[in-house]
């Protein structure tokens, strides 16, 4: 038992089950044993690898496509914001790529979301010499024209999760058996926020909720539509949340989420269209496949270009990672990206408008 099992068995013994929501965001940010509090969780040492760390061409190309969305609405003295940044390894990236797009680095300055640090440290290494600071929340971002990147932040957001029974929902919560955390079903109830649901689901479909999703991208919304900008959120999951899909990572492979919390990195898919729906009165783009994406972006001929100084095990590598981005049995397809802007505003490069009929993935 972990020393967060059994401070949870514990609290729930002496108050009840908990939550799903409750459960992740002790195991992923309790401040002693916490798993994000405690460790950097990226590359082989750690527990998953995120797409900038796999290649330097998905933080280049996502920087080209911002810079290219600041110049479409006038290259305004601007802030370039990332939520969860990891390793700084992606913006790195970005500020390397848009240093010969004209004004960019002398108009934008960088700030980072970040709570760990562990990760500001390793951030702050990658970043020497750039116009960056930290802050704890997306509240405090300043009132400034906006671009806003954020990969595979918002799956590590705590999720409610409920199980259809009738008209009515159970809610997954964690309680105990003997010693150990398991999960279990809540009382049957109607719940206001999913009758929409009740049309599309049957008995024992499963929806999750991100109650955390909505005042971090609404945050983020508010600044983009009052003063311009962009949001760029790219991450696993589908525009609407069906099924279970919470997990858990230990050294690169899938793991019970209850055996040890603390020691493992727990997410859920995101839900994209409740963010799109939060957002408003930004305009949301159609639901790119992150695949698709960096195809649109030029990452062929980006690959083609670097792979001319490679050879041997290096162009092996570099070879693998183009189709660990791309390839759709890999990210290609699993990843997808959306684009948030002002009303009006052209959307990034590789983005298009959202038809209201169409069914995203």
């Amino acid at each position: 038992m972990t020393a967060l099992a059994g401070i949870l068995a514990r609290r729930i013994a002496a108050a009840g089950p908990l939550s799903l929501a409750e459960y992740m965001a002790e195991c992923l940010l309790n401040p002693a044993h916490g798993y994000y509090a405690t460790r950097d969780p990226l590359g082989a040492a750690g527990d998953f690898t995120t797409a900038p760390e796999i290649s330097q061409m998905f933080g280049e190309l996502i920087g080209l496509c911002l810079a290219q969305s600041w110049l479409d609405q006038g290259a305004p003295r601007a802030v370039l914001a990332e939520a969860g940044p990891g390793r700084g390894t992606l913006m790195a990236d970005i500020w390397r790529a848009t240093r010969g797009v004209p004004g960019f680095h002398d108009r934008v300055t960088i700030r980072l979301i970040e709570a760990s640090p562990v990760l500001r440290k390793a951030q702050a290494e990658r970043l020497t010499g750039a116009p960056v600071d930290w802050l704890e929340s997306l509240d405090a971002l300043p009132e400034a024209p906006t671009w806003f990147v954020a990969n595979e932040f918002f799956d590590a957001l705590p999720i409610r999760q409920f199980r259809r029974d009738g008209d009515g929902w159970r809610e997954v919560v964690v309680g105990l058996q003997g010693d150990a955390l398991v999960p279990g079903l809540s009382p049957r109830a109607p719940l206001a926020e999913l009758q929409h649901r009740l049309i599309d689901t049957r008995d024992g479909d499963i929806v999750e909720t991100c109650p955390a999703a909505r005042p971090a991208i609404e945050a983020v919304a508010g600044r983009v539509a009052r003063q311009g900008g962009a949001a760029l959120i790219v991450d696993y999951g589908n525009w609407r949340s069906k099924g279970d899909t919470f997990q858990a990572l230990e050294n690169h492979a899938y793991a019970d989420p209850f055996a040890r919390p603390g020691q493992a990195d727990l997410t859920a898919h995101v839900d994209f269209e409740a963010l799109a729906r939060f957002a408003v009165p930004l305009s949301a783009s159609a639901l790119m496949p992150q695949g698709v994406l960096l195809a649109a972006l030029g990452i062929e001929a980006r690959a083609a270009r670097l792979a001319q100084s490679l050879d041997g095990a290096a162009l092996d590598a570099h070879i693998a990672a183009f189709r660990r981005l791309t390839h759709a049995e890999e990210m290609g397809t699993l990843f997808k990206a959306l684009a948030l802007v002002p009303d009006g505003a052209p959307f990034p490069p590789g983005f298009a408008a959202r038809s209201a009929a169409k069914d995203d993935g």
